[in-house]
């Protein structure tokens, strides 16, 4: 995979660089409730304020649909940028036209100017040529630094990149060598440990997998689906028993790739879904009738470890049990740990993604500790489903 960098760009004193970055942040009552997004992206945003470029952030924010919407507006965001940034931010109240152009003239060398939502115009999603033109009017340059919206191609995250001169931002650059790494051209052997509540949101992603790697653990709801389909009875479990033939075709194709697919041996079970709730552990094959799995057991969580403690390169989507609600965040919470700790020893490099990944690695407090965690949800998934992703793909050099 090679793309150009921000290393490549030289003298840009005074040229306009139009970059896509992914603020799509929450708010609530009109306030940025986290502003992990806007931080990612700052780097690039500095680096190229710093060396005297005029700085044209497009961004999208919630789904208006193609038409301008109040409470869709990023003037809503521009002072949780400023405040990650450290510096101003103008906003221009469209992202084309005169409005756009009159805030683009006005910028000085290392402004900082953020452009209305591109969503605003049906142009974006639909990729369309005139609206392409339109934005690439107030660049000399385009960076994408939106790794998240690089599964789509829109105007902003596909388009420019055929009309201007085109790099990766430092995040999107970062993210693409973690991946190279995770699945491209990994360290052997390669484990990944993918969980969630249904294999039927996950059925590509499984089928990607098994030809890539050399284990697959499988954690979370969708294990019980691959239990039921080997003949266990997984009592009031979530469980999709519709999908049996499809999970018994994907242990099929791994066996024929050569990846062991790893179950649970045991699980923690409980009569209700609630904090505290009675549990026990059970063997898989013991599993009361009444009852439901919530997380997997200790014996389960050595055999995932020890597949973590093998491993080279760890490639993980999805928690293993539903570590919301404790107890049954134990086994998600161990594995993380033990992961943590041999990235540190500089033994694994270890790539996680997806919001419940995301969100389980920092209930464990160990998401800082992984060689790279992914905040771009949909994007990192169909990376992970082997399927192309234009925004990335029209950035290679050919």
């Amino acid at each position: 995979m090679t793309f150009k960098t921000l290393d490549d760009l030289t003298d840009i004193a005074g040229k306009r660089v139009l970059v896509r970055v992914d603020l799509n942040v929450p708010v609530k009552d009109g306030k940025v409730t986290d502003a992990t997004r806007i931080e990612r992206v700052a780097p690039t945003i500095l680096e190229l304020s710093k060396k005297g470029a005029k700085v044209i952030l497009l961004a999208h924010f919630g789904r208006p649909k193609g038409e301008p919407v109040a409470d869709q507006s990023l003037g809503l965001i521009v002072p949780a940028v400023k405040d990650v940034l450290g510096q101003p931010v103008a906003f221009a109240e469209d992202c084309i036209g005169d409005k756009a152009k009159a805030a683009v003239d006005a910028l000085k060398d290392g402004d900082i100017l953020l452009l209305e939502n591109t969503r605003f115009h049906k142009g974006e999603e639909k990729n369309d040529a005139d609206f392409t033109k339109a934005l690439a009017a107030n660049g000399d340059i385009y960076v994408n630094d939106a790794f998240s919206a690089a599964h789509r191609a829109h105007a902003s995250t596909e388009g420019l990149a055929h009309l201007l001169p085109a790099y990766a931002g430092r995040t999107m650059q970062a993210e693409l060598e973690a991946l190279e790494k995770g699945l491209g051209n990994p360290k052997r052997p390669v484990v990944a440990i993918v969980g969630g509540a249904k294999v039927s949101t996950k059925i590509d992603l499984l089928s990607n997998l098994v030809k890539k790697v050399d284990a697959l653990v499988i954690g979370g709801g969708m294990a019980n689906t691959f239990l039921a389909a080997r003949g266990t009875n997984v009592g009031k479990s979530l469980c999709e028993h519709d999908l049996a033939d499809t999970a018994k075709q994907i242990m099929i194709d791994a066996a024929a790739a050569g990846c062991a697919i790893i179950l649970p041996e045991d699980g923690v079970v409980a009569r209700e879904f609630k904090a505290g709730a009675d549990n026990e552990v059970v063997a898989i094959d013991k599993i009361p009738a009444d009852a439901m799995v919530l997380d997997v057991g200790p014996k389960s969580v050595e055999a995932v470890n020890a597949w973590i403690s093998r491993a080279e390169t760890l490639v993980w989507n999805g928690p293993l049990g539903a570590f919301e609600i404790a107890p049954f965040d134990a086994a998600t919470v161990a594995a993380a740990k033990h992961a943590a700790d041999r990235t540190r020893e500089g033994a694994l490099i270890s790539v996680a993604g997806g919001g419940d990944t995301v969100a389980a690695l920092n209930h464990a407090g160990v998401a800082d500790d992984f060689t790279y965690v992914s905040t771009a949800g949909g994007a990192f998934l169909e990376w992970m489903e082997g399927k192309p992703l234009p925004g990335v793909d029209v950035l290679q050099q050919k």
